[in-house]
C-alpha cells in the first residue's frame, strides 16, 4: 500500500490507459475470431424454423429457411472434417 501512496498524482490515468488498450485488443481479437468462424451470418434466424412451421411462413421464407439449413449442415460437416483431420495429424 505504501508503494501506491509513494507514486505521484496522476498515475491512475496510465493504469486506465493500459486497461483500455487491453480491452480494445481483446475486442479486436474476438471480432476477428467471429468473422473467421462465420458468426456474422444474418440468415441464422432461419435455423429456428422446422418443417412444422411451413404453414406459418410464406413460400419464399420457407425456401430460404431450408436453403440456410442446408448451408449450415454443409458448414458443420466441413468444420467437423477439419477438426478430425487436425486431431489425426497430432
Amino acid at each position: 500500500m505504501e508503494y501506491l501512496e509513494s507514486l505521484g498524482d496522476g498515475w491512475t490515468i496510465y493504469l486506465w490507459l493500459i486497461i483500455g488498450a487491453m480491452i480494445i485488443m481483446a475486442s479486436i481479437y474476438w471480432i476477428r475470431w467471429a468473422a473467421r468462424n462465420e458468426q456474422f451470418d444474418e440468415d441464422i434466424k432461419y435455423l429456428v424454423f422446422t418443417e412444422d412451421d411451413r404453414d406459418k411462413m410464406s413460400p419464399e421464407e420457407y425456401a430460404k429457411s431450408r436453403d440456410v439449413l442446408a448451408k449450415q449442415e454443409e458448414s458443420r460437416i466441413r468444420v467437423l472434417k477439419q477438426q478430425e483431420e487436425a486431431h489425426h495429424a497430432k
